[in-house]
């Protein structure tokens, strides 16, 4: 990636859509914003509007933090809060419209990456973090690396604090992002009958000047925030805790009204450093970082890494195979691709020959990985439950491979058993003939995934989203790296 290189980092929240063309080392060289609205073609609009103003030749991605819940290996909203974008296509659009990659992620999760680099959560390794806006964002940093779980863990916001509490937008009841967000302050102001225009800095200056009710609702507001963070703590143990977003700072202070009790669960909480720039930053810089590890230019000193396409015959693997090569710029290494030449030359062959050759071929594939420069990405096409796993595992060894990811390519027997009976006069001899169905179906119920690794299921009786496991791969491998 050539050092000029600059990324387009959005942060999309409750109140307001922010934009930004931010350099290699998080420097931000022009900012823009707007409105938010809780129609989601209307904020992808605004999106849409503020990145073609920073567009530039010298950008190679955009990063995207959106509030809620969000597959990022996927690039998928699953479901948002004050602003849902779960059904816009969001990433999908983005890059047809510009033609550049998109990254897409937790708005939290991408504050936090920004405040890890360059702001207040530097030098740490184990970090939580609480966003406090229109909502409440959470992220939880382990070991240098974001949890995710299956997909969307980090989801502090949504922390029980009183189980009879007012119903939040997930559905449930009493989540900490009912009473201690921006939302939930305007609540507690206008309940205490207090005018609906008074600022949280004017609530602290009427409690400096004793307004026992601007404490109570200081009280009430920080409460329930100090019960989530205990609760953090108990769970992961980190370093430190931040509060970030736009009333982070204000949190923190209010904290002082409701310091922590229980002396099992101490932790430093401080205020984040970024403020409102904290998620364009982390989300451009995880956009660069992802195209990084993407690119498939050879980086030296990097470890070799296998997209493993796995399936049985007929699961469809050779067009997945092939769309994500196009997609990404990979080499694609089939074990047919190797085999088949070869029994061209040799002319018809048995099926135990056939085997043979298979597993000579599944040795040259590894062997030519091998040769590669380090740094390289494959993508592998191959049933891998024909040999044992651990030849898989020697092979890797052998040739390098740190890393690997995994796309399982499967469909019911009757489907596969149809799809190889259409391809039997295009087979070349050696390939097992009409004989070999039955078989196929009794391998497709019990023919199950490496699970070595990351793992992308493909269900190819549907549709295949390419640039859903593009954005997947982009991701994952980012975090790899």
């Amino acid at each position: 990636m050539p050092q000029k290189s600059m990324a387009i980092g959005i942060d999309i929240g409750g109140t307001n859509l922010r934009a930004a063309r931010i350099s290699g080392t998080g420097e931000i060289l022009k900012r823009l914003s707007e409105k938010s609205a809780p129609d989601p073609e209307l904020v992808l609009g605004r999106v849409a509007d503020m990145v073609r103003l920073l567009d530039t030749p010298d950008v190679v991605a955009i990063g995207v933090g959106v509030p809620g819940r969000v597959d990022a290996r996927r690039g998928a909203v699953l479901s948002g809060g004050y602003v849902n974008l779960a059904s816009a296509a969001l990433a999908q659009r983005l890059e047809s419209m510009t033609g550049k990659p998109v990254v897409l992620d937790n708005d939290c999760n991408m504050a936090l990456a920004a405040e890890m680099v360059l702001g207040a959560g530097q030098g740490h390794d184990n970090i939580a973090m609480f966003t406090i806006g229109t909502g409440i964002g959470g992220a939880v940093l382990q070991n240098r690396r974001i949890m995710r779980g299956r997909a969307t863990a980090g989801q502090l916001g949504h922390i029980t604090v009183d189980v009879n509490g007012e119903v939040c937008a997930c559905g449930r009841r009493g989540c900490v992002e009912t009473t201690s967000s921006g939302t939930a302050l305007g609540r507690h102001i206008a309940r205490a009958g207090f005018d609906p225009n008074v600022s949280v800095d004017q609530l602290f200056a009427r409690d400096a000047a004793g307004d026992i009710k601007a404490r109570g609702i200081l009280e009430t507001w920080a409460r329930p925030l100090r019960a989530a963070i205990d609760t953090t703590v108990a769970m992961f143990d980190p370093d430190l805790v931040l509060l970030g977003g736009g009333l982070g700072l204000a949190a923190h202070r209010a904290l002082g009204h409701a310091p922590a009790l229980a002396p099992w669960y101490q932790c430093p909480v401080a205020p984040a450093q970024l403020g409102d720039d904290a998620g364009v930053i982390g989300a451009a810089l995880q956009a660069l970082s992802a195209t990084a590890s993407t690119s498939p230019s050879v980086q030296p000193g990097r470890a070799r890494r296998a997209v493993l396409v796995n399936g049985i015959p007929a699961s469809g693997k050779s067009t997945v195979s092939r769309g994500i090569a196009d997609r990404m710029g990979w080499p694609l290494l089939a074990l047919d691709t190797v085999k088949n030449p070869f029994l061209e030359v040799l002319g018809g062959a048995d099926r135990e020959f056939n085997r043979t050759l298979g597993r000579a071929s599944y040795q040259a594939i590894w062997s030519l990985v091998g040769d590669a420069p380090a740094g390289s990405t494959f993508i592998v096409d191959a049933w891998f439950g024909f040999q044992p796993r651990q030849v898989l595992e020697d092979h890797l060894r052998k040739a390098g491979v740190e890393h690997t990811v995994e796309f399982w390519c499967h469909a019911p027997g009757e489907v596969l058993a149809e799809r190889y009976g259409a391809r039997l006069g295009q087979r070349l001899p050696g390939h097992p003939g009409a004989a070999y169905i039955p078989e196929l179906i009794e391998l497709a119920k019990r023919a199950e995934p490496l699970r070595r690794g990351p793992l992308f299921d493909v269900d190819t009786t549907q549709p295949i989203d390419f640039d859903a496991i593009a954005a997947w791969l982009r991701a994952t491998l980012a975090s790899d790296a």
